[in-house]
């Protein structure tokens, strides 16, 4: 259950790769959307969607270099 104050740390985390790959589940979109309505919260979210929006971009740039090399470019 979540707390009043919003979801965890690990909860947000998986919540914004879900978010990224549009698997989110409505039991855990209703969570993020009506738990931790605080400014605070808010910022958390905004963190963690860069980090995660920054982790995906990084990690696709080094599949195709990784692709390239292989295929001998």
């Amino acid at each position: 259950m979540p707390s009043p104050d919003g979801p965890s740390f690990w909860q947000m985390l998986r919540s914004a790769f879900a978010a990224l790959f549009g698997v989110q589940s409505e039991q855990n979109r209703q969570r993020d959307f009506n738990t931790g309505q605080t400014p605070g919260i808010r910022w958390q979210w905004l963190l963690t969607g860069l980090v995660v929006t920054g982790a995906f971009i990084v990690f696709v740039m080094l599949m195709v270099q990784l692709a390239l090399s292989l295929a001998g470019a």
